[in-house]
């Protein structure tokens, strides 16, 4: 489905984007997350939407919300003009995201917000990874144009000097949130994330043990992320499951 709202008139109004509550940018980034990866269960069902906040794997920080959070959440974004309700056939109410205008941004530029809605603040490289699977950046060179025009747009802000390392983050944190999200970054190294740590040499002891531990977390995210799309699946055929009864008079 096109993640463009059904008002044409709309693609000309300016952004109308806020600072928002930790749920409401968590649902934000899933919705955007699961429309450019999983399309065929998009528009999403407050179920759905649970299981994808709440998922271990890409995410940080985790969270534990409940059904009346996200429906609480979906409300105000609703209210804000951000997400809206899908009437379609089946019995069960559906979201969607409206944020290519509520942001102003373009099909990448939204990539990159619902990155760092998910996830926080992270290094270019970091991001150009994660980015990445839901539009083709083939390196930090596709990246970076992007996020000078989120820049400009106020929606990204650097938390480090440029160069190795740079690090950003979305400016949808409200104002106390904000202030401690820089405070962690207001000295160098110290303020850098875990995986933007300098290396450790190659001569030092740690060293040895430092490749297979990497590779076992790597190993085990690969295992979280499948075992949140089986997650997914199982809810989504639930929910088919439930429309079907409904429609026979089970």
């Amino acid at each position: 489905m096109s993640e463009a709202a059904p008002d044409p008139s709309q693609t000309e109004a300016a952004p109308r984007w806020q600072p928002l509550v930790a749920a409401d940018r968590r649902v934000l980034g899933v919705l955007v997350e699961k429309a450019k990866t999983t399309p065929e269960g998009y528009p999403m069902s407050v179920n759905a939407l649970r299981t994808g906040c709440n998922q271990k794997s890409n995410r940080y920080p985790l969270m534990e919300l409940e059904v009346e959070d996200v429906e609480e959440s979906l409300t105000r974004l609703r209210e804000l003009g951000a997400v809206g309700e899908v009437h379609g056939g089946g019995r069960v109410p559906r979201y969607r995201h409206y944020l290519l205008e509520w942001l102003g941004v373009d099909k990448a530029e939204l990539a990159v917000m619902a990155e760092l809605l998910l996830r926080g603040a992270q290094t270019e490289g970091e991001l150009r990874g994660r980015v990445a699977r839901m539009e083709p950046l083939a390196d930090l060179n596709a990246l970076r144009p992007l996020l000078v025009s989120l820049k400009q747009k106020g929606l990204v802000l650097a938390l480090s000097p440029e160069g190795r390392g740079h690090t950003v983050t979305h400016a949808l944190y409200q104002e106390q949130e904000l202030e401690k999200v820089r405070s962690r970054f207001v000295s160098g190294a110290e303020g850098q994330p875990p995986a933007a740590a300098a290396p450790v040499a190659a001569s030092a002891p740690v060293a040895t043990a430092a490749a297979p531990a990497a590779a076992d977390e790597t190993a085990l995210d690969e295992l979280r992320e499948q075992l949140d799309a089986v997650r997914e699946e199982v809810a989504r055929l639930r929910e088919e499951l439930t429309e079907l009864r409904t429609a026979l008079g089970a």
